[in-house]
């Protein structure tokens, strides 16, 4: 029996808006080496809107499956609607993930906020914000001694 829903499997299997783009906006690196968990968000924004949205993620089922409903649910929305967007409104929208990948939901949300961090930057003229690789692992949390990335 595996570990993930079929929402989970679903979204591990057909992602949604991989790949780089060129010339965005906005760009957030998230993660954490000690994971392997990488993520890095691509923004185009139009009129305060996110009018496309794309993601790189090198991981596990789990932080693709979170990457890809994570630019499904603010691609189209504001810059304000997409900063409310939470790990637990990831997750849910996933129909849940096991304690031990909630970790990824986090780093969805972290490289989202990431990115419109860089596209409000770089609109001020000032230069891109550096990766971050310092994202809440599950190797981190109580209880995680031996657990298997999947």
């Amino acid at each position: 029996m595996s570990m993930y829903n079929e929402k989970v499997i679903e979204a591990f299997m057909n992602p949604k808006n991989v790949g780089a783009m060129e010339n965005p906006d906005g760009v957030g690196e998230v993660g954490n080496p000690k994971c392997g968990d990488v993520m890095k968000i691509y923004l185009r924004v139009k009129d305060d809107r996110i009018e496309d949205i794309r993601f790189e993620t090198f991981g596990c089922a789990a932080a693709i499956a979170t990457s890809s409903t994570a630019t499904e649910m603010v691609k189209g929305r504001s810059i304000e609607e997409a900063l409310k967007l939470t790990n637990r409104d990831v997750a849910e929208a996933l129909g849940g993930l096991p304690p031990e990948k909630i970790h990824c939901s986090l780093l969805a949300e972290e490289g989202i906020h990431a990115a419109v961090e860089d596209y409000r930057r770089r609109r001020e003229g000032l230069p891109p914000l550096p990766p971050r690789h310092d994202a809440v692992c599950h190797h981190d949390l109580p209880g995680s001694e031996g657990s298997a990335d999947v």
